[in-house]
C-alpha cells in the first residue's frame, strides 16, 4: 500500500501479525536458539523463556514450565552455570572490576551456592591485578600524570569503589605517586 506521498509505509507502521501461542516443542526450540547464541546461566534462560511466555501465551497439555527446561538444558550440557560463572567472573576482572562488581553481575544471573564461590575464589586472587588495569585505564595512582587535587582524588576513589574494590586497596593504589614502580604483593598484603 502507497502513502499519497508516494512512499512505501514503514515496517513498523504496519500492523504486526500476532505470533502463535508457544507449545512444548516451540519452547525447546527457543531455548536451544538462545543457548547456541548467547553464554547464560539456567536463570536467565528460565527467565528469558518466562517473557516469552508472557508475551505469546501457551498452548500445551501442561503448565509451562521454563524452569524445568532450563534445568533439562543444563542436563544435556547446554547450560553450565560453573563456567558461566567463571568466564563472566575472568571477563570482569579483565576489564578492572572487583568482587564486589562481581558479586553482583553473578546475583543478577542467577548464580548462586557453590558455582559462585568457585568464581568468588578466582576473583580474590585476581583483585589487586583488576584494581591495577582499573587505575591504569583511569589513570589513577601511579599512573596518573600528576598529583591529583582533593576533588579529583575523591572522584578516582569513588570510581574504584563503584567498581567494586574494597576501600583499603583503593587508597593505597590512590596513595602511589604518579610513576612509581607497583608492587601487586605489597598492595595485597598491607
Amino acid at each position: 500500500m502507497w502513502h499519497k506521498h508516494g512512499a512505501m509505509p514503514s515496517p513498523s507502521s504496519a500492523p504486526r501479525r500476532a505470533r502463535p501461542a508457544l507449545t512444548p516443542a516451540s519452547l525447546d526450540e527457543l531455548a536451544l536458539s538462545y543457548v547456541g547464541k548467547f553464554a547464560t546461566s539456567r536463570a536467565k534462560l528460565a527467565a528469558y523463556l518466562s517473557r516469552k511466555l508472557r508475551e505469546r501465551g501457551w498452548d500445551g497439555p501442561s503448565p509451562a514450565d521454563p524452569r524445568a527446561v532450563a534445568d533439562r538444558m543444563g542436563a544435556l550440557g547446554y547450560v553450565d552455570d560453573q563456567a558461566f560463572a567463571s568466564a563472566r567472573a575472568r571477563s570482569m576482572l579483565g576489564r578492572g572490576y572487583g568482587e564486589r562488581r562481581v558479586d553482583l553481575a553473578l546475583h543478577a544471573a542467577g548464580i548462586a551456592g557453590q558455582d559462585q564461590d568457585l568464581a568468588r575464589r578466582e576473583v580474590e586472587k585476581g583483585a589487586v591485578d583488576a584494581a591495577i588495569r582499573f587505575a591504569r585505564r583511569r589513570r589513577i595512582g601511579p599512573f596518573a600524570h600528576d598529583v591529583p587535587d582533593p576533588k579529583t582524588r575523591e572522584r578516582q576513589i569513588a570510581a574504584m569503589l563503584r567498581a567494586g574494590h574494597p576501600m583499603a586497596l583503593v587508597k593505597r593504589l590512590i596513595d602511589l605517586p604518579p610513576g612509581s614502580d607497583i608492587d601487586p604483593v605489597s598492595l595485597e598484603n598491607e
